[in-house]
């Protein structure tokens, strides 16, 4: 089975193009054929060891997870990205991951087009590819629609003193809940939660923090594990620097630490906006490379542009 090691700002994941030909190839895992034939993930535990494997750095290929490509098989969506965590979990949507699934088909020449759609979890995406046909496409733009800010739907479950104490801090009151206060231990921090298709905890940390030495392990998997985030949470620890340019870093769950979270870095363009920090477009500077967010809040649509790189390609022998 062929596969491609890819990586968006160091974000990387192995990628599988699936078609009839390698459903049909007999050396294929029956996890595969289960996925094609949308078997449930629960009734199909053998794809989460697949995943697992692949993705272990020391005796896999190595990578923060593993993303399936197919056809679309209707008028929605010219292909679709199914992604999965490091540790076997379905993922809902990866900014990096679908830019370099945009990359993955043109290169392959699966599409002749400059703009297509991608769904991931039954959404489409629009994204467009920022190369000519002839060239190898290095830069993706993705339409990554709109945030959703409602907390039953990111979906956040915080007892409604904490939410109308934290509404009451900020004057004049705004629209939707930032600078949510949480207790880890004799810490507080302040979070604004913001869903991109999965759901994204912003902590805005002082500037003078060292954003390098912080504990983002640490503090990142205390977030992901407490009682307010019902499907776990993606953690961003940023410092803005001005009101275009802010630096972060970021637990996934289900991967841990990243060096680049796409939709992370939109929340987090989301959240500067939200509170009145940055404008309308933002450069985010992650440990990875830099993506640039815009928040068209008129439209209240999020684009996002960012480098898309293919590191080798290969062969799996299951």
């Amino acid at each position: 089975m062929n596969f491609a090691k890819m990586q968006g700002c160091g974000n990387d994941y192995v990628y599988i193009w699936l078609d009839e030909s390698v459903i049909a190839d007999e050396r294929t895992p029956e996890c595969i054929r289960a996925l094609w034939n949308g078997v449930p993930d629960d009734i199909n535990p053998e794809l989460r060891t697949l995943v697992t494997t692949l993705s272990n750095r020391n005796f896999g290929v190595g990578a923060d997870g593993v993303i399936f490509i197919r056809r679309f098989p209707t008028i929605i969506a010219d292909f679709e990205m199914m992604m999965y965590n490091a540790d076997g979990s379905r993922g809902k949507m990866c900014g990096n991951g679908m830019r370099c699934v945009a990359k993955y088909v043109r290169d392959h020449r699966l599409t002749g087009k400059d703009s297509f759609d991608i769904v991931s979890c039954r959404v489409p995406h629009t994204v467009r590819v920022n190369a000519p046909l002839s060239e190898p496409v290095e830069s993706v733009t993705v339409n990554m629609g709109a945030p959703v800010l409602t907390l039953e739907d990111i979906p956040v479950q915080i007892p409604s003193a904490v939410v109308e104490a934290a509404f009451c801090a900020v004057t004049p009151r705004p629209p939707h809940l930032i600078y949510c206060p949480l207790e880890l231990g004799d810490m507080v921090y302040f979070f604004t939660p913001v869903s991109m298709g999965n759901p994204h905890a912003v902590v805005f940390l002082p500037p003078e923090t060292d954003l390098d030495a912080f504990d983002v392990a640490g503090v990142g998997s205390r977030f992901a594990r407490h009682a307010y985030f019902p499907e776990s949470v993606n953690v961003e620890f940023a410092i803005v620097d001005s009101s275009a340019s802010i630096r972060m870093r970021v637990w996934e769950r289900g991967s841990g630490e990243t060096l680049c979270c796409g939709t992370g870095c939109c929340a987090v363009a989301v959240a500067g906006m939200l509170t009145g920090m940055t404008g309308e477009t933002v450069t985010v500077h992650t440990r990875g490379g830099d993506v640039e967010c815009t928040w068209k809040y008129a439209d209240n649509v999020v684009c996002m542009t960012g480098p898309a790189v293919t590191v080798f390609e290969g062969e799996l022998f299951l």
